[in-house]
């Protein structure tokens, strides 16, 4: 048995810091701040749909991909790197408006792919495959997402605790932090190239 539990912990542990469960909560209230909770839920199903769809879909075709495009992980991490970039950017300058997603999903992008099923986690899904083989990969996926539907879940309380000011702040500042990410992304993506 517990070769086993080794084998998940080493899934899980790498997949917990690329999807990073607790920081999407605080995006999560920051892209849908101004949509009401059922929209919230709405599109955070969304997201968690997508972000395993991707996930699955990146286990059994990333590296055929990779290899017919001629790509490799480093060009991978520098174009979602620039889309992190241009989606934080856009946030906190508020190019969008004031009720930036109170007409528009947010839950497939950015929050589905790139924020859950980003470079990170891609890349460390096609590490896990070949180390600790796919179904303790796929598992340590499931858990993971699960949670973050529950962190999405219950958004809510925090946004009653945080009021809307404090919801506006800490949207800013995870936008900040956001394009810190892109940056980290776009250098580490251009160093191994």
């Amino acid at each position: 048995m517990q070769p086993y539990v080794e084998k998940f912990l080493l899934a899980f542990i790498p997949l917990f810091v690329a999807i990073d469960p607790i920081g999407l909560v605080a995006i999560f209230l920051g892209l849908g701040g101004n949509a009401d909770a059922h929209r919230r839920r709405h599109e955070g199903t969304l997201a968690l749909i997508t972000s395993l769809a991707v996930a699955v879909g990146f286990i059994f075709l990333g590296k055929i991909i990779f290899r017919a495009l001629g790509i490799t992980v480093a060009d991978f991490q520098v174009a979602g790197g620039l889309i992190l970039l241009g989606i934080a950017v856009r946030e906190l300058l508020d190019l969008s408006g004031h009720n930036r997603y109170a007409g528009e999903s947010f839950g497939v992008v950015p929050l589905g792919m790139p924020l859950i099923a980003g470079p990170a986690l891609l890349t460390a899904l096609l590490i896990l495959v070949d180390t600790v083989g796919i179904i303790f990969t796929l598992l340590a996926l499931l858990v993971n997402l699960l949670l973050v539907g529950f962190g999405f879940r219950y958004a809510d309380h925090l946004t009653r605790w945080m009021g809307p000011q404090g919801l506006k702040g800490a949207s800013k500042l995870i936008s900040l932090l956001l394009a810190a990410i892109a940056v980290s992304l776009i250098r580490r993506g251009w160093q191994t190239a």
